[in-house]
């Protein structure tokens, strides 16, 4: 059995956000292996934050932000369980990053199934008349329909949005921020206003 250092533990705290405790059994079930135990804790954090999934999300905060120049603005209302989370720096940091995000990457939804059937079908429709996809056989047009949805979703819902230049998206961040708060939290929909638009 490998021994496990508190500076590892350290090392796996600052990765992972968990507590000590977790962290030092999660080092300890992969047998030290810091890259395995950060996989391990965000699986459970994962499962941790499914469960919370039900919950009822009622307090939080609406907050907004300008981009530098005044340009643009963003109005976003973010749902957590209690007041005590919404005013911890954490939630108050993911909220500023949510918004910068709507700001930067214009995301028209919050989540894919907030998406409209209407719309949903008229991309679809849209995505099968394509003049590429008429050349392509039969048996692969719909694999490559739901491929190229996949994409849209990542262009125009907030959720599935890569974050930053990171390899996770904004609903990866969410699932983390619930993993470490223990509540559960959601986006509840934003407004993103640009000077000049729609005129």
């Amino acid at each position: 059995m490998a021994t496990i250092t508190a500076e590892t533990v350290k090392a796996l705290r600052e990765k992972s956000g968990a507590g000590v405790m977790e962290c030092k059994r999660a080092l300890e079930e992969t047998g030290g292996d810091l890259d395995k135990a950060v996989a391990l804790l965000k699986e459970r954090g994962q499962a941790a934050a499914a469960k919370r999934a039900g919950r009822d999300a009622r307090d939080g905060q609406v907050a907004s932000y300008i981009h530098t120049g005044g340009r643009i603005g963003v109005l976003i209302e973010v749902n957590c369980e209690t007041d005590f989370v919404a005013r911890t720096d954490e939630f108050q940091r993911l909220v500023r990053d949510l918004a910068i995000q709507v700001a930067g990457l214009r995301p028209t939804y919050v989540s894919i199934e907030s998406i409209p059937d209407a719309d949903l079908d008229a991309k679809r429709a849209e995505l099968l008349a394509a003049d590429m996809l008429a050349a392509k056989p039969e048996a692969v047009r719909g694999q490559i329909v739901e491929g190229q949805l996949k994409k849209w979703f990542s262009e125009v819902v907030l959720l599935e949005q890569p974050f930053r230049d990171q390899d996770r998206t904004v609903g990866q961040l969410v699932v983390e921020a619930i993993s470490k708060t223990g509540e559960n939290m959601r986006v509840r929909r934003f407004v993103r206003f640009e000077l000049g638009e729609e005129i």
